[in-house]
């Protein structure tokens, strides 16, 4: 039985990635008022697009990382641009794979420190090198997180470090607050990949 506290939060989860999946994906969106908004699926070109000059995006692991980023995080052949604390200033603007990698990488790692191994690093999370497998992956990683919140218990939502994901707050937090935030990082980052697409659109 899911917690009574957990519930708006899981809606608000489901909803957000469910909008955000069709927007990526097609045919068709939700655009908020009950009727559906024909969108195309994401092609490479607009996954690499790079709006403005010295972006942070997901970058073949043999031609290194771009401009003021340090290393490649990630595994496999593919790395999405990193730099140690503190980050460049002012903060790179990144693409649409980069948001998408990040977006799919904390879910997948969360889920896993919350009802996995709890061993997951970003040195073990595989990062898309192209469109359909990017969006495959965030799928898969909105699976991971939901299924991870199903299988807590309301006295869960008040332990704090109940999740011990190693690049958040988690460790002081209670984890309800953790869902929370989540929820934000989706809102966020799927308002933001969806500016992207428009813009992408118009880009003529």
């Amino acid at each position: 039985m899911i917690p009574p506290r957990l519930a708006p939060l899981l809606d608000q989860f489901d909803f957000a990635c469910e909008r955000l999946s069709g927007r990526l994906a097609g045919p068709v969106m939700d655009s908020g008022d009950g009727t559906d908004t024909r969108v195309g699926p994401m092609t490479d070109e607009e996954y690499f697009w790079e709006p403005v000059s010295d972006c942070w995006s997901v970058r073949r692991r043999a031609d290194g990382p771009g401009a003021r980023a340090t290393s490649l995080e990630g595994q496999g052949d593919w790395g999405r641009d990193a730099a140690a604390y503190p980050h460049p200033w002012p903060p790179p603007f990144t693409t649409l794979a980069w948001r998408l990698s990040h977006l799919t990488e904390l879910l997948t790692l969360r889920a896993d420190h919350t009802a996995g191994s709890r061993t997951l690093t970003r040195d073990d999370h595989p990062v898309a090198g192209d469109a359909a497998s990017a969006v495959a992956a965030f799928d898969a990683a909105v699976g991971a997180w939901r299924k991870a919140l199903l299988s807590v218990d309301d006295a869960a939502l008040d332990t704090v470090g109940y999740c011990t994901y190693p690049h958040g707050s988690d460790a002081e937090e209670p984890f309800i607050d953790i869902v929370w935030w989540v929820n934000q990082e989706v809102l966020h980052h799927g308002a933001e990949i969806a500016m992207l697409r428009d813009l992408y659109r118009e880009r003529g």
